[in-house]
C-alpha cells in the first residue's frame, strides 16, 4: 500500500447504459471499501472517503439549525449524498439525479482533488477548466492566505 494519502490525476472515462462509472485504479485504494457520492460546489459529484465525509459531517451538524441558509446546505450536501461500493470492475453506480445535477450522461473526466475525487462532465470540465486565468486563481489564492 502507498504511503500516499491524497488524489491527484486526471482520467477519462465513459458512464454506460446503467449509470455505472469506473474509478480509475489509481484511486480506488485510497476511497476504500465504501465512499460517499454527493453533489459537488460546482457542476460535479465529490467522491469523498468515509473518514472525510465524517469530516465534513461534523461541520454540518455543527451549522445553527435557526440559520436559513446553514440549513439549506445541510441539506445540499446531505440529501444528494450516498454511500457506494466498487463492483467487481471498479465502477460505481451513480443515482440518475446525480448524473442530473452534474450534467452526466456519457463522456466523463475523473480527477483526483486532495482529499476527493471529481466526477465531471467532459464538456463541462473542458470548457471551465481551462486555467488561462491562473494569475488571477492565484491573486485570489493569496487573498485566502495561500501562497506558494
Amino acid at each position: 500500500m502507498s504511503s500516499i494519502n491524497f488524489f491527484t490525476g486526471e482520467y477519462s472515462h465513459t458512464i454506460d447504459t446503467k449509470g455505472r462509472v469506473i474509478i480509475p485504479a489509481k484511486l480506488r485504494d485510497l476511497l476504500g471499501d465504501e465512499f460517499i457520492v454527493t453533489k459537488g460546489l460546482d457542476p460535479c459529484l465529490f467522491v469523498f472517503p468515509v473518514n472525510e465525509w465524517l469530516v465534513i459531517d461534523q461541520k454540518l451538524r455543527a451549522l445553527p439549525l435557526n440559520n436559513e441558509s446553514a440549513r439549506k446546505f445541510m441539506r445540499f450536501m446531505s440529501s444528494g449524498a450516498t454511500i457506494c461500493e466498487l463492483d467487481k470492475q471498479g465502477r460505481i453506480l451513480l443515482t440518475q439525479k446525480q448524473r442530473e445535477y452534474a450534467h452526466l450522461d456519457k463522456d466523463v473526466m475523473v480527477i483526483g482533488n486532495t482529499n476527493r475525487v471529481e466526477i465531471w462532465d467532459m464538456a463541462i470540465w473542458t470548457e471551465n477548466n481551462t486555467y488561462d486565468d491562473v494569475n488571477d486563481i492565484l491573486k485570489d489564492m493569496a487573498d485566502c492566505g495561500m501562497t506558494l
